[in-house]
């Protein structure tokens, strides 16, 4: 089993995408199929840019093993008071800075859902947790 962990900080917009990239680097390396490493790619982007924005900051971890990839995201409050809307396509509380940078359009859950094999969120007042699950091959 390989394991990591990848820190992301609140607001670091000028390092967005630099964990997914790392993530991204090691599906590559596997040889996967190029639509597993575009979905892993996607829903962590999505993943990282959602903590950027809305939370105070946390923590990324990895696990590969023979038949899949998990990635949980665990960030620092102020967590996300209703899921099902923030499952809602369209729905979003990111504030005016990262709108006026391009971010922000309510996609990112609903991207990282379809673009996921397993998918678990949960979050309170302390900190929301996400943790994905990606099969390297077919349906192992």
């Amino acid at each position: 089993m390989i394991r990591e962990t990848y820190s992301i900080a609140r607001h670091d917009y000028k390092q967005a995408g630099a964990v997914s990239s790392a993530i991204k680097k090691k599906a590559k390396a596997l040889s996967l199929d190029p639509d597993i490493i575009r979905r892993i790619s996607i829903a962590c982007y999505e993943a990282e840019i959602n903590v950027i924005i809305h939370s105070l900051g946390g923590e990324v971890d990895y696990e590969q093993d023979e038949t899949m990839i998990k990635i949980t995201f665990r960030d620092i409050g102020p967590g996300i008071p209703d899921l099902e809307k923030a499952m809602t396509p369209g729905w979003s509380t990111a504030d005016v800075v990262a709108q006026s940078m391009g971010f922000g359009a309510g996609l990112g859950l609903v991207n990282i859902k379809k673009n996921s094999d397993d998918f678990e969120l949960t979050s309170s007042e302390e900190g929301t947790v996400l943790t994905l699950g990606f099969k390297l091959k077919g349906d192992s």
